[in-house]
């Protein structure tokens, strides 16, 4: 459904509340009717990992559409032409992955951004502004409402964190323990205690600057934790996790049934 955008996700960031989401990574319009439907308060599109397209992503967008939940987008990369595409196809927000500096950081926010705060084109005959229907109220609105996510994965990015998340803005810093590990020299190791403590970190850069912070989880357990740590944005599971545990479990179940 085509309306004007209202990101009530940033508004409840910004008032320090806590909320929960998941990924879509499945490419699939019906899973994310499906994941939209159970109240989840935004749901991310995979297009860094995921193998979706274009064409997948306006589907995903479309089955969103009217359920209450904020759609947002992971793009592939800092690119402008990029982030410009997924923002006109109707997402209300973006994680931008591997954003390693301040400098990039600034770009990430640009692109985000219609002028005189940014570089985003000017079009108005796209899905996001009701292809044309509402295009100045959307041009309005549009700064103010797009969220920014950006995240930290890499050595140059933890030496320049506090000045990236001051730059204006930024409303979440996204830490990729799985990316942040690797690049810190402990491949599929999140629990170092290298690890552990650039992720302290990032916390407290973004608490001094008033960054909301966000992160994965893979049980409730741990997203319970994360949320007394104060991350307002942790995504709870995804639609091909879910899927696939659950089916793993059951046949798992048969085959021990079968020894017995």
């Amino acid at each position: 459904m085509i309306g004007l955008i209202d990101n009530t996700v940033k508004r409840r960031l910004r008032a320090g509340e806590a909320t929960a989401g998941a990924w879509l990574q499945l490419c699939s319009p019906i899973a994310a009717e499906i994941m939209a439907s159970t109240g989840f308060d935004w749901l991310l599109i995979d297009m860094e990992h995921g193998h979706g397209d274009y064409q997948t992503l306006l589907a995903q967008l479309q089955a969103i559409g009217g359920s209450g939940t904020v759609p947002l987008v992971r793009v592939e990369a800092n690119d402008p032409a990029v982030i410009k595409r997924v923002l006109d196809l109707g997402a209300h927000g973006v994680m931008i992955p591997w954003v390693s500096g301040r400098q990039e950081c600034e770009a990430a926010v640009r692109a985000c951004k219609y002028p005189p705060e940014g570089i985003r084109g000017m079009a108005g005959s796209h899905r996001a502004a009701g292809f044309g229907r509402f295009a100045s109220d959307y041009w309005k609105r549009a700064n103010g409402e797009i969220l920014v996510i950006v995240q930290i994965e890499t050595v140059e990015a933890l030496r320049e964190v506090d000045a990236m998340l001051t730059v204006p803005g930024v409303d979440v810093v996204f830490v990729g323990p799985t990316d942040l590990s690797a690049a810190l020299g402990h491949v599929a190791d999140p629990k170092h205690p290298e690890v552990v403590e650039a992720i302290a970190a990032i916390e407290r850069a973004a608490r001094k600057a008033g960054v909301a912070l966000g992160t994965i989880s893979r049980s409730w357990d741990e997203a319970r934790v994360l949320y007394a740590r104060g991350y307002q944005m942790v995504t709870l599971c995804s639609d091909a996790a879910l899927v696939t545990q659950h089916a793993a479990a059951m046949v798992k179940a048969f085959r021990e049934m079968k020894k017995v």
